[in-house]
Order: structure tokens, then sequence, then C-alpha cells
């Protein structure tokens, strides 16, 4: 511990960070690092509720480097952090695919397609007629083609994650603590202090922003503003008799809503037509989502799904970037001491290990080190220069 305080407070100690804690004791032992978390149930945080998929299917070569790290980081978890007490993570292997009705949207996804493969992603682009003898159980009428990744993409245990990092943090010298910061202190372009409810003033060299739906508020304290609101997604739990297919792939449709098997169950969920903000405390569930959206939809790409019912349903939160839907990542060029690792509108978690190793390159070096991360730096925030990526869910 520095005298008087802390090298660094972070401030939210979910998978972002306990990533990022856990990558600054490792690299560097002994520095003093104080992650702050004010409910360590987590109960409500998006790691907890996320649906815990990883995927290379993104537009923008930075994101597929940061999914291909945070895959092979899942897939050897226990190899990686040996001092985790976690074993496997449970990877299912089963892919993505991402379907098109449009020629247009054939040749966009061969584009990425290849661009994928060039980073190392087994991506490939099926026919119809590939995509009917691979996936028979579907209708694929007025569909051209899908996005297929066979390999490298899947879900995994999403709370063993996060509970590895925190353990193996912990064990490298990370001090976690439950509280609330309620504020930060600035000093001309230095945060000087992070104002804890319970403990009070703490005084630390560096400060990072990992506060996930609340980030902005973060920001506020400081007199500065941030594009990142909570964003409310219902999530289904479905039974179908008719449809028993555990190796399926996450399904993406274009119809709007997305598919993936959970054990002889399923996991669907839609992106409401009216999508905006909510209150940080707003979970009840739309209900009516289900059968109003997903399942006609649903129903009419696969007709084994003429028999279902919900088992439970549950609401987590999107980070969401009202920007570009990318991750904001790095120091805030109006603070010497100030990072950011916000707004991943819904792509937090399988990004965590590469980001939490890269915001604790940034911190103790000075530059992004094994991957460039600079395309998600916060200066496009403040110069409002979308960085866009086309391949939300």
């Amino acid at each position: 511990m520095r005298q008087g305080g802390y090298d660094i407070v972070i401030v939210g100690g979910a998978v972002m960070g306990a990533s990022i804690a856990y990558w600054i004791t490792r690299t560097c032992p002994g520095a003093a690092v104080l992650v702050v978390e004010r409910d360590p149930t987590f109960a409500r945080a998006s790691t907890a509720l996320s649906v815990a998929s990883i995927r290379s299917h993104f537009s923008n070569p930075v994101n597929v480097e940061i999914s291909r790290f945070g895959y092979e980081f899942v897939r050897d978890f226990a190899r990686m952090v040996p001092n985790a007490g976690v074993g496997d993570l449970g990877l299912k292997e089963n892919g993505y695919l991402f379907l098109t009705g449009t020629a247009e949207g054939a040749a966009t996804l061969e584009e990425l397609a290849a661009m994928q493969r060039s980073l190392g992603a087994s991506t490939q682009v099926l026919d119809a007629a590939d995509l009917a003898h691979r996936f028979p159980w579907m209708n694929l009428e007025g569909i051209m083609a899908g996005s297929f990744g066979p390999t490298g993409e899947g879900w995994f245990d999403n709370m063993g994650l996060l509970t590895g990092l925190r353990t193996a943090a912990r064990a490298q010298g990370a001090i976690f603590t439950t509280d609330t910061v309620v504020g930060l202190e600035r000093d001309g372009d230095r945060v000087v202090a992070a104002q804890l409810q319970q403990a009070g003033r703490v005084e630390a060299a560096a400060f990072v922003n990992a506060a996930g739906t609340r980030a902005a508020e973060v920001l506020r304290w400081l007199g500065e503003d941030l594009p990142v609101e909570p964003r409310k997604r219902t999530v289904f739990v479905i039974d179908a008799p008719n449809a028993r297919h555990p190796d399926a792939p996450l399904l993406i449709d274009p119809a709007g809503f997305y598919l993936r098997p959970s054990h002889d169950q399923w996991i669907t969920a839609t992106v409401p037509a009216e999508d905006g903000p909510c209150a940080a405390d707003d979970f009840d569930p739309d209900h009516a989502q289900f059968d109003d959206i997903i399942w006609p939809r649903l129903f009419a790409r696969a007709p084994g799904f003429d028999a279902v019912k919900v088992l439970r349903f549950w609401v987590g939160h999107y980070a969401y970037n009202t920007l570009d839907q990318n991750a904001i990542l790095g120091r805030h060029p109006a603070f010497q001491n100030l990072y950011l690792a916000n707004g991943f509108s819904g792509h937090g978690l399988q990004q965590a290990p590469a980001v939490g190793r890269g915001i604790a390159e940034l911190i103790l070096s000075g530059a992004w080190q094994t991957l460039d991360l600079s395309p998600l730096g916060v200066e496009r925030i403040l110069a409002r220069r979308p960085f866009a990526e086309r391949a939300i869910v």
C-alpha cells in the first residue's frame, strides 16, 4: 500500500473490475489494489444475469481479437489461472449462426468471415442448401445464407469466471471491499480520492471506472459525460418437447430474436421495438415479449416449437453505449490517472479477459501492449466519432 492510500482503486467488482484487479496484481506483484463492490452477491449485476456467450462474429477486427483471446482464456482457464480455485468453466462449443435473407447480407457475411478467419476464427458461410443439410430442423424459407462458427464460439459458466478471477486476484494481494463509492474528488487534471459510503475518503494514485450500468454516474461526479445507460433485456427459458437439439448453435435470426439450447431446454430473447434507457433498479420482466414477439417468429423458423412452455425468465441490463455500442476503454483525456472500462453493450463478459489485461498494461506501462485497443479509446466518445460495430445482438 502507498503511504496514505492505494496504488489503484477500482470502482465496480463484477467481472470487469475483477479481471483488471487480477491482471494488475499478476503483472505487478505487490501493487496495492482496492476493488469496491456495492453488492457482493451480484444479484443484479450484468455479469450474473448474462447469457454467458462468446463469439468471433464481430465486424471490427479489434473485437474479434478481444474475443479470440477471451475464448482461449475461458477454454484453458484452469491452466491460465491456476490459483483461481475453479477448474473447467464448462465451455459448450456449439458455435454461433447468423442468418440473412438478402444477397447484400450474404455478401457482408462473406466479407466478415474472411476477416474473422484471418484472425484465427473458424467462420464459414453456408448457403441455403448447406444450412438445410446441417440444420434440418429449421425452416429456411427466405434465408439465403448463414455465417457459422463451428469452433471457438459458444457459452460457458459466467459465475465461475467471476469467482475464479476474484479468488486469483485476492490470492495475489488485491483487496475486495463491500462498500459503495458515492463520489470522486478531483484536483485539476487528477482524481485524488474516492468517497466511500462506509469507509470514507480513500486516496489512490490511479482510479478505474468499471461500474457497469452506473458508469455515467461515476463520470458525472467529475463533471464529465459518458453515453452509457442501462437497457433492459428479458430472457426466457423455455421447454419445447418437439425440439430437442442440444448441439444447436446460438442462432441469431433476422426476424429479431436469438435462441440457444440449454441442456434439454432453450434460452431466447429479443430486442424490444422501443429500446431505450431504464432505471438502474428496474428489473421488472416484459412477459408479453415471448407470446407476442418471440414465439410466432420462432415457430416460423422451426416447426418443432409448436408446443412451448415458459419455465422461467429473468431481466438483465446492458451497459449500453448509445454512440456506437462498442466498449469505451482507456485513460480519460481530461485526467492523468482515470481509466475507463465501460459501455460494453452486452459483450462485457466475453471481453473481460482481454480488456482486463489491456487496462492493466495501460496503467502499468502507459501504453497498450498485447492488443492495440486504441480504436475503442475514450477520444472517439469525446469527439462524437462513432466506431460502429455491425454485429450487435
